[in-house]
C-alpha cells in the first residue's frame, strides 16, 4: 500500500510541473531584432518628417508694388498674408491701370503723403469696387513708410485712396488699415513729404503740392 501512494505522488508531480517554454533558436532571435530595428528606423523617419515638413513647405512671398512717380521710384510690400481683402483690392486697381497719372494731393513733412483719386486737373475718379470692410491686424503698425487705407473716420474701411507714412505715426494705429511697408526707396517718400503744400485740408495739417505735381506714372505689381 505504502509503495503505491507514493508512486502515484510521484506520477501526480510530474503532470503538475509548469511546461517550460521552447527555446527561441538563433535564426528566430536575428528576424525578431531585425524586424525590431526596421520599426525603429521607419518611426526615427516619420518623426524626422514631421517635424520639418513647415520647413520643406515653399516660403509664399508677399507681392511687392512698384511707384514710379515724377520724383522717383520706390518699392512697396504688401501683407497680403495678413490683411488679404485689403491687399487684393488695392492690387485689382493697380491692375486696372487705376492710378496711373494720378497725383499725390496731400502732402505733409513728418506725417504723411496721400493718393488715389485725384488728377491734375483737380477731377477725381472713385474706385469701381466701392467701399471694403476695415481690416487691419494688430502686428501691423504704422512704422515709417507704412502704407496704409485713407478712410473717412477711425475703423472704416475706405476704397481707393492710400497714404504712406513719413515716420511712424503711432497714433493712428488700430484706426486706419496698414496693408504694407516700403522696403525700397524710402528717400522719395521724404522728397514727397518736404514738398511745399497749400493749406486746403485746414487744422488737420498737410494738402497739396504748390511748386509742381508730384505724379503716379504708374503702378506695378511684382
Amino acid at each position: 500500500m505504502f509503495s503505491m501512494s507514493a508512486k502515484k505522488v510521484s506520477s501526480d508531480r510530474r503532470r503538475s510541473r509548469p511546461i517550460e517554454p521552447k527555446k527561441m533558436n538563433s535564426r528566430s532571435k536575428y528576424i525578431a531584432v531585425a524586424a525590431l530595428v526596421i520599426v525603429v528606423i521607419i518611426a526615427s523617419v516619420l518623426i524626422l518628417l514631421y517635424a520639418n515638413s513647415g520647413d520643406n513647405q515653399p516660403e509664399v512671398k508677399n507681392p511687392v508694388a512698384v511707384f514710379d512717380t515724377s520724383l522717383g521710384e520706390f518699392k512697396v510690400e504688401l501683407f497680403k498674408d495678413k490683411v488679404p481683402k485689403t491687399c487684393e483690392n488695392f492690387e485689382k486697381l493697380v491692375n486696372d491701370g487705376f492710378y496711373d497719372g494720378m497725383i499725390f494731393h496731400r502732402v505733409m513733412d513728418d506725417f504723411m503723403i496721400q493718393a488715389g483719386n485725384t488728377y491734375p486737373d483737380g477731377s477725381t475718379k472713385e474706385s469701381p469696387y466701392g467701399n471694403i470692410d476695415f481690416e487691419s491686424d494688430s502686428s501691423l503698425l504704422h512704422v515709417d513708410g507704412a502704407i496704409s487705407m485713407a478712410s473717412t473716420g477711425w475703423g472704416v474701411g475706405g476704397s481707393a485712396q492710400f497714404f504712406i507714412c513719413d515716420g511712424a505715426q503711432s497714433g493712428l494705429d488700430g484706426g486706419y488699415a496698414v496693408f504694407g511697408v516700403t522696403i525700397s526707396g524710402i528717400d522719395v517718400v521724404r522728397d514727397i513729404a518736404d514738398e511745399p503744400h497749400d493749406s486746403s485740408y485746414g487744422s488737420v495739417g498737410g494738402g497739396r503740392p504748390t511748386s509742381e505735381d508730384i505724379i503716379i506714372n504708374s503702378i506695378t505689381i511684382e
